[in-house]
């Protein structure tokens, strides 16, 4: 009874029968055994599912990734498919936009570019809700999507020798494929961001080469691009720890070429907006490879003419090292005094504004290194023929912490700028700055009378023409006379007498000889 049962029973197909069914043609197929039906159904179900589910090629992944892993068809919504197959047509949709779009065409026909555009937006909102699951294949697919699309080269620069942002007349320039670009930004950034990423697994695709060549990108002439690529670089420097002193070295050497080099980069201050909030969390005491940074990049930063651009940034960095060291303001001043403007004006008004932020920030100890050299700089800058000049250098003194400072130093800083203030009164040509001046002054004598009264006396003998130098600068006079008539040329009309006058900081030495 059993086996008569078990005989009616429809017989199991064999690997081998289901190869062969799958492999014929499905309409022309017939069966002795009644299964003719099922083998048809079979081969067309199996035939059907192999339009949709691809192997995903070699060349986009390597073959120990590519193990188990299947491809969805690209073109496919999220919503047509199971959750088991999310994840395939996520890697398939990644793969898809490995494709560059030519923009630099407008009459290209622009199907792709759109097909292109709706798949990178259906990737962002699949990250965004926090399905996508990101394993070793999807991490590769990513990173690889996103070297095919951002890492390129920037046309050379028909520009003067300049950086972004230098000439208000020049317009600035965009990428015309930002649309893509953007979404690109938006979908590496959410992959950096995500929450459940392995940061295990993703140094090993976001590794150094990748990083390098994203730093190369924050020379884009489009501000847009370099913000984005600012919060992402701050992004990574969060996640992957073990990365950080790359980018830090990294950094330091654009900034180097940027210095002793070629002067020309665009992403500087983006650089610098970074490191700013890096700073910030570094630990003290500072270890010497921090110093070093500030040394030998932040300090020489300070050297380029177009300063100007980055130097808000870099002032914000600047001070974020004091105020984790303050031991560090006496070298940072030495530094500004090294590389102060000469004739630049615009540079010497942020120079003084920094200085100001610098000496808030100063101890009595570091100030006493540094004040003799940083007041004859300030001398200079109160007789400063540009008024703005000038006159920001008089409000130094409105400065409490400063006016501090110089109280309980005013016997040596007194002498070095009493002779500016007086130069001022009798010979500037603004009035703001004279007027400023005389409030200085009469700061100066509420201050301690007796020292003014001191450095003033002591100014008019040296300009007083009883002074001991006009007395040397006469007798000087008198040798030189003596000397001139020795050998009247009279008397000896086959000599000529040359007389050789050399200036000494005291007056004229005098040299007499006869040539025939």
């Amino acid at each position: 009874m059993l086996k008569q049962i078990l005989i009616k029973l429809p017989r199991k197909l064999q690997k081998s029968d289901l190869l062969d069914s799958s492999g014929s043609d499905s309409g022309n197929h017939t069966s002795n055994s009644g299964n003719g039906v099922q083998c048809t159904n079979i081969g067309n179900s199996i035939s059907s599912r192999l339009s949709v589910v691809k192997r995903v090629s070699s060349a986009v992944f390597p073959a120990s990734i590519m193990v188990g892993v299947e491809a969805v068809e690209p073109y496919l919504s999220f919503t047509d498919v199971s959750i088991l197959q999310k994840q395939s047509l996520f890697i398939s949709k990644l793969n898809l936009c490995c494709e560059v779009s030519d923009f630099s065409d407008p009459d290209k026909t622009s199907a792709e570019q759109d097909l292109k555009h709706q798949t990178l937006i259906e990737l962002i909102d699949f990250v965004s809700t926090g399905s996508a699951k990101f394993n070793e294949p999807a991490i590769a697919a990513m990173c690889k999507m996103c070297a095919v699309n951002l890492f390129r080269v920037f046309p050379p620069k028909y520009r003067s020798n300049s950086i972004s942002g230098e000439v208000e007349d020049e317009e600035p320039m965009f990428d015309p494929s930002w649309s893509n670009l953007q979404l690109v930004y938006d979908l590496l950034l959410g992959f950096i961001t995500y929450s459940s990423l392995d940061a295990k697994v993703a140094k090993k695709y976001v590794d150094h080469s990748f990083i390098s060549r994203l730093l190369d990108l924050f020379d884009s002439e489009d501000l847009r691009e370099r913000d984005c690529l600012k919060t992402i670089l701050h992004r990574i420097y969060g996640k992957l720890m073990v990365h950080r002193p790359f980018v830090r070295k990294a950094v330091s050497n654009i900034i180097y070429r940027f210095v002793f080099e070629t002067e020309r980069h665009n992403g500087i201050a983006e650089l610098l907006e970074i490191f700013g909030s890096i700073i910030s969390g570094f630990a003290v005491p500072l270890k010497e490879e921090h110093k070093m940074f500030l040394w030998k990049a932040l300090i020489p930063l300070h050297k380029p003419k177009l300063v100007g651009v980055y130097h808000q940034q870099l002032t914000f960095c600047v001070v974020q090292f004091i105020d984790k060291d303050p031991k560090l303001a006496d070298s940072v001043i030495k530094g500004l005094l090294k590389y102060w403007p000469v004739t630049n004006s615009q540079k010497e008004l942020m120079f003084i504004s920094e200085l100001e932020e610098v000496l808030e920030m100063t101890g009595m100890a570091e100030f006493l290194k540094i004040m003799v050299p940083l007041f004859r700089r300030i001398a200079f800058c109160l007789n400063s023929s540009h008024y703005q000049v000038a006159e920001r250098t008089h409000l130094l003194w409105n400065n409490e912490h400063i006016l501090n400072l110089v109280t309980h130093n005013r016997q040596v800083i007194f002498p070095l700028i009493f002779p500016a203030l007086e130069r001022n009164s009798e010979n500037h040509w603004n009035q703001a700055v004279l007027n400023l001046t005389q409030s200085i002054k009469k700061m100066l004598c509420e201050m301690d009378e007796e020292l003014v009264l001191a450095c003033r006396q002591k100014m008019e003998e040296e300009n007083s023409p009883s002074s001991e130098a006009t007395e040397k600068r006469k007798l000087i006079w008198e040798r030189l006379e003596t000397a001139a008539n020795v050998i009247p040329p009279a008397a000896c009309p086959d000599l000529y007498v040359i007389t050789i006058k050399r200036f000494t900081g005291t007056g004229f030495q005098a040299y007499v000889s006869a040539t025939p």
